[in-house]
This record gives structure tokens, sequence and C-alpha cells, in this order.
């Protein structure tokens, strides 16, 4: 099996260095940059698997860094970011980052969020069945089953787990489920995603005030975990 290719763009030396030894321990083949500009450069060259980048960098941020590889790569994003800059999480979400960690942060924690990254495929419209832990979606039935069993679901409901379940593992910002789900007039509308999570995981959830399913990210939006 090939060694997946990991960049690293932070201008923190420190944390590149601890980044580069764990993830040369587990086999990773690692390149790193240490602002956006030359990151950009090395994705271009290394061709990545993933990029794991810092939002706060002088010059050439990780958000600008996000929209430049967006613009030309649907690769994994994981950025990472400081404590109280929800904001700008939840735009580096929206510019196309798939996931987010917050510093500090446990280097497990990381490699998990790695390698769940490195195994989410894109989802296939071409095939209309897509099975993930306890959930069956099957696109072309318009069905979501859970555990065996079919769900009992409104048509909102129902685009609002199917978006969620063909993203599961990524964290989705309020903005990209209203978008998706009520179209981009509604972005703002986040009253509708309560109602809606809500209801879902009355549905799913043996505890919804406890869920295993759906997950809150605070003042950022959901995530979606296929196996409760």
């Amino acid at each position: 099996m090939n060694e997946k290719r990991v960049l690293v763009i932070d201008d923190e030396y420190q944390i590149v260095r601890v980044l580069k030894r764990s993830l040369d321990a587990h086999r990773y083949s690692v390149r790193t940059a240490s602002d956006g500009e030359a990151g950009i450069e090395l994705f271009r060259d290394f061709k990545p698997d993933l990029v794991i980048t810092d939002l706060s960098m002088p010059g050439m941020d990780g958000i600008e860094v996000c929209r430049a590889i967006r613009r030309e790569s649907e690769i994994p994003i994981i950025v990472l970011s400081v404590k109280g800059e929800e904001r700008t999480k939840v735009e580096a979400l929206d510019a196309g980052a798939d996931d987010y960690i917050t510093k500090p942060f446990g280097m497990n924690e990381l490699l998990a969020r790695v390698r769940a990254a490195l195994r989410r495929q894109p989802s296939n419209d071409e095939d209309p069945v897509i099975e993930a832990g306890d959930f069956v979606l099957n696109l072309g039935e318009h069905q979501i089953s859970f555990r065996g069993e079919e769900l009992h679901l409104t048509p909102k409901e129902f685009e609002l787990l199917a978006f969620m379940i063909q993203n599961n593992g990524r964290v989705l910002t309020h903005r990209v489920l209203l978008g998706k789900v009520w179209g981009g007039n509604y972005t703002e509308q986040t009253e509708y995603l309560r109602v809606f999570i809500g209801n879902i995981r009355k549905k799913i959830e043996p505890d919804p005030t406890d869920p295993r399913y759906i997950l809150t990210e605070p003042w950022v939006g959901y995530r979606f975990i296929p196996k409760g």
C-alpha cells in the first residue's frame, strides 16, 4: 500500500516539528511549509492526499489557502485554530475545509481525524445505495434505513439526513446545511436546523438529549457519526 502524502502548512516551528514527527511515525509521507504562499506552491508540486493548515498565518492565511486548494482539488483539508476563532473556523469550513481541530490538541485526536478524512470517499451519484455505519441510504428509492428498519421521514428530514450521511464525519456548517436543503435565501435561518435536527434525533437517538449520531459543533454546525 502506498504511503499517503500529507502537507502541513503552519508558521509555528514547534507545532510543525511535532506534527511531522508523529505523522512520519505513522508512515505518512510528510512535507511542510511555513506560510500559505509556500504551501500552495508545495501543494502543486507534492500533490498531497491531505492538507493540514493553520488558520492564523501572516500573508496568505488559512482561509485563503483553503480557497486556493479548492479551486484545484477536492482533497481533504483539516484546519488548526486557536480558541476564540469561531467565526474564522466557520469561514474556513465555508471556504472548503473539511474539519478543524482547536489548539492545543492531542496527537491521538489529530491522527484519528486524519484517518477519518482519508477514509472518506466522495459521494458517487451513479451509485444510489450508500452504507454508513448503522444507516443505509438508498437514493434511488428515496429511503433511509436505520439498523435494518426504514425511517419515516418528511421530505426535508430526508434531504437533511441524506446529505449528512453522504458527508459523514465531516463538520457541516449551518450555512452549508441550510443552503443545501433550503436554498441560498435561508442560510441565516438557523432555527430551521434546530427544529429539523431535533426531529431527526427523536427518530434515531436512544437519548435525544445526549446524541451519539448527530453531534453539535458549538456555534459552527453539526457532525454526523454513522456508528453511534
